[in-house]
Formats: C-alpha cells, sequence, structure tokens
C-alpha cells in the first residue's frame, strides 16, 4: 500500500506539469483564434486604408499629403494608444511637376507617343527637352564598357527585365534594381544626356513604375524616366530594325534638400517589463502617383491594427508595444534613421521589431534577422511556435527585415518582415494603380491578425537571448 501512494505522488508533479503545458498551449491557440476572429469581423484596417490611399493619395515625404496623412493617422491612434506624439525627422522634397512627354522617332521621322514617369529625385529636362539617339544596354557594366566613345551625347535605355524565374519576386527586384537606383549616375559620368528604365514589375502592361534615383554626390546629374515594360518591348524591337531618337521632357525638381516632417509614434505601456519594446511598424510616405495602398498604406494600417485588436480583446501586455509609422523611406529614409538616433539616445532596447512593407497580400509568415552570435538561439525559440502558427498557413524563414527598423540592429535585438506572397506586388508597386481597388480586404485583414498574433506570443512568453 504505501508502494502504491508513493508511485502516486511521484506521478502526480508530473501529471500536473503535462497538464499545465497543455493549458498553456490551448491557450495561445484560443487566443489566436479570437484575434483572427475580432480582426476579420471588426478590424479597422480596411477603413484606415481606403482613407489613406482615396482620401488623401499620394504621400512623398515632404508634400500635403504626407502632412495630411500624419495628422490622420495620429488622430485615429489617439483612440486606441496610451501616448501617441509625432518624433520630427528631416525629409528631402522632391516634386514631379507637369506630366512627363516621351516620343519615339524612328529615321522615317515617325512619331509614337508612350507614357512615362521621372524616377525620384531626378531633375528635370528644362523646358526645351531633350532629344537624341537612344542606346539599349542591359547592365551598368555595359555602359562601362561603352564608354564615354559609345554613351557620350545619347540617352540610355536601361532595358535589363526582372528574372520571371525567381519565385520569390522581392529576389527579381533585387536583380534589377541597380539599373534605376545607380544607373542614370553612372550614365552621366560617360557623358549621357538622359536615361530611359525599363519599369521593374514582371507583368507586361502599360503602367510605367517610379522610383528612386541617386546621384553621386558632387557629380553630374541627368534627368531619368521610367517607361512601362509594354513600352520598353516597343523599344527594344525597334532598335533592332532601325536607329531611333528619344524625346524627352520633364519638370521634376528637389525643391528643398531638408524639411521638417514626422513619424507618428504611439504606444501601450507594457505592465511588467515597460523598458523592453516590441515594435511594429510600416512607412507613412508613398510616390506621388496612385494612393499608395500597397506600398506602404498597407504596412502602417496592419501596425496600427494589431493595437486595435488588443486593445479590443482587453489584452495587457507585459512589454510595451509601440507602433511607428516611419516617413521618408522611398528616397531617404529620414524617419527610420531619426527613430534609431533617438531610441538610442534614450538608452532604448527594442526586444523585437516587425515591419510590413511588402503589401497587403495573404500572409505567409516572417523572415528574421539578429546579429550572428544571438540568431540561431533566436530563431530555435520562434520555431517553437510553429505548431500554433500553422493552422494560419504562418512560418518563419531566414532574412532580412526591412528598411526602417534594420537601424536598429546594433540593439542587439529580434529584427522580422512580415512576409505576404509577393507574387502580384510589383504589378502595382510605385504605379497610378497602387489603389485601394488593388487590395482585398480578406488578405488585408489576414495579414494585421498575423502580426497581432506574433506580437501576442512575444509579448506573453518573452525571449531568451543567450547566445548559445
Amino acid at each position: 500500500m504505501k508502494n502504491h501512494k508513493l508511485r502516486f505522488l511521484i506521478i502526480l508533479p508530473l501529471f500536473v506539469g503535462c497538464f499545465t503545458l497543455f493549458g498553456q498551449d490551448d491557450e495561445d491557440a484560443l487566443f489566436l483564434k479570437g484575434i483572427h476572429d475580432y480582426t476579420l469581423k471588426d478590424g479597422m484596417c480596411y477603413k484606415w486604408l481606403e482613407h489613406l490611399s482615396e482620401e488623401i493619395g499620394g504621400r512623398l515625404a515632404g508634400s500635403e499629403g504626407s502632412e495630411l496623412a500624419v495628422a490622420y493617422t495620429a488622430e485615429e491612434l489617439m483612440k486606441i494608444a496610451d501616448t501617441v506624439y509625432l518624433q520630427p525627422c528631416q525629409v528631402p522634397y522632391w516634386v514631379r511637376g507637369d506630366e512627363e512627354v516621351v516620343h519615339l522617332i524612328n529615321s522615317d521621322g515617325k512619331h509614337i507617343d508612350i507614357g512615362g514617369l521621372a524616377l525620384g529625385n531626378s531633375i528635370g529636362t528644362g523646358p526645351d527637352g531633350v532629344l537624341a539617339e537612344v542606346i539599349e544596354v542591359f547592365t551598368l557594366d555595359e555602359v562601362k564598357s561603352l564608354g564615354e566613345k559609345g554613351i557620350s551625347g545619347k540617352i540610355v535605355f536601361y532595358n535589363r527585365p526582372m528574372d520571371p524565374t525567381k519565385i520569390r519576386t522581392f529576389h527579381a527586384y533585387g536583380g534589377a534594381a541597380d539599373q534605376r537606383v545607380n544607373g542614370p549616375a553612372l550614365a552621366a559620368e560617360y557623358g549621357a544626356l538622359g536615361t530611359i528604365v525599363r519599369s521593374l514589375t514582371t507583368s507586361i502592361d502599360d503602367f510605367p513604375h517610379t522610383g528612386v534615383t541617386r546621384y553621386k554626390e558632387g557629380g553630374p546629374q541627368i534627368p531619368a524616366i521610367a517607361i512601362s515594360t509594354m513600352d520598353a518591348n516597343t523599344l527594344h524591337d525597334m532598335l533592332t530594325k532601325d536607329v531611333v531618337n528619344v524625346y524627352m521632357k520633364s519638370n521634376c525638381r528637389m525643391v528643398a534638400e531638408s524639411k521638417l516632417s514626422y513619424n507618428v509614434v504611439a504606444e501601450i505601456k507594457g505592465s511588467t517589463y515597460p523598458d523592453e519594446i516590441i515594435l511594429v511598424g510600416g512607412h507613412m510616405d508613398s510616390w506621388d502617383v496612385g494612393g499608395g495602398a500597397h506600398d506602404d498604406g498597407a504596412g502602417c494600417v496592419h501596425s496600427m491594427q494589431v493595437l486595435e485588436t488588443l486593445r479590443k480583446l482587453d489584452y495587457k501586455p507585459k512589454r510595451t508595444l509601440r507602433c511607428v509609422l516611419f516617413m521618408n523611406e522611398e528616397n531617404g529614409l529620414g524617419g527610420g534613421l531619426a527613430y534609431a538616433e533617438a531610441s538610442k539616445a534614450n538608452g532604448e532596447w527594442h526586444m523585437a521589431a516587425i515591419e510590413s512593407d511588402a503589401g497587403g497580400f495573404t500572409p505567409r509568415g516572417f523572415s528574421v534577422d539578429a546579429n550572428d552570435p544571438i540568431f540561431a538561439g533566436l530563431y530555435r525559440q520562434l520555431l517553437e511556435w510553429d505548431d500554433l502558427l500553422q493552422p494560419y498557413f504562418l512560418s518563419f524563414s531566414k532574412g532580412g527585415s526591412g528598411a526602417d527598423i534594420s537601424p536598429l540592429k546594433g540593439q542587439n535585438g529580434l529584427l522580422m518582415g512580415f512576409r505576404p506572397d509577393s507574387q502580384r506586388y510589383f504589378d502595382f508597386h510605385h504605379t497610378a494603380n497602387d489603389r485601394i481597388h488593388a487590395v482585398n480586404e480578406r488578405e488585408l485583414k489576414l495579414g494585421a491578425a498575423a502580426m497581432t498574433s506574433l506580437v501576442y506570443l512575444l509579448d506573453n512568453h518573452g525571449l531568451s537571448f543567450d547566445d548559445e
């Protein structure tokens, strides 16, 4: 009898321990279900996005649209957060001016009018425009090989497509973006009069895609215009048969190299570990064409929805939850740099930061980044939540996080990028077509619920930062 009693006393704690563990997993699963139920039924994110995209529209840093967006999101966040404030940052202020003009002219003098968008931060052509023979290249190295003899006095046409074989389209974008970002400055070094760049999308359509270009400090500057993939194919075909001249005219200019703007910061203070910050964020600014719905209105409202959902579910966070809507990601990163500088000056530590800047499509998971000594241990801890996230088709992968939160890497926290399905993102990226009609409400809300779920798990369980 004594032996039976002893056995019972030994087994009981083990049974209780297993029951407690099961109970915690069950509690987490129920809360994640509640997050998805609320967000999908009653979440505000689509309504917020509709206002940003359609009522305000383009929100390039320094513009009136960006100022309206700051005021609107701050007002909405005041209904949710404990604290909301505007954080100053310096941004460039570039304006597009009148609509661009691009003509293709063959040797018989026949004109073909095509659409174009000046690249962000580009100089304009002046009132008379630029007329010159066009030369087609596919790489920056090709420009260097042609040298001044082959480039001087011409308009350089960069026509390298995004690689359609890349399953993750961001990899294809990265493989082609150098011709837009650095191509005009390089062509200018060899005496080119202007540049035309194939739009960065796998789609063959009539929408030109803008985006930033960068000149070298103190170097020559020439006008740069993007044309649609369909028009790029037309120009390519013409060049295989004939000499082609291009006339291009743009009125864009940099109004101010530095202008005061703001990040919008909202937080709910943690009850147990208030000095440990979990950040969610996206960038407020968008290009001046379209409504910036996917890029990056979606990321902003995803992040706002995290706070709203947890408030509505009456969740009391242990750690400080902070939503940051960054200004000037598109053409300077002024907001991200200002935020990191202020955070360092205040002695803050971000346990985790999640950036949403890949559109409002169906969520697939999160890419994870951290400094090498701690990465492996943190990644193993995230994988322990696989069973909880699998019902929502969410997973973790090794990779980058986001431009605005990347300056926080020195704090030795965990950085993550929200990763929705990427197949259609570059159909809309930096175009006039990036409006609310391109965003599916359910997909947007699923993305917000995915981010909220991860924030809950990070806050409720924390992370161990041992580098073993």
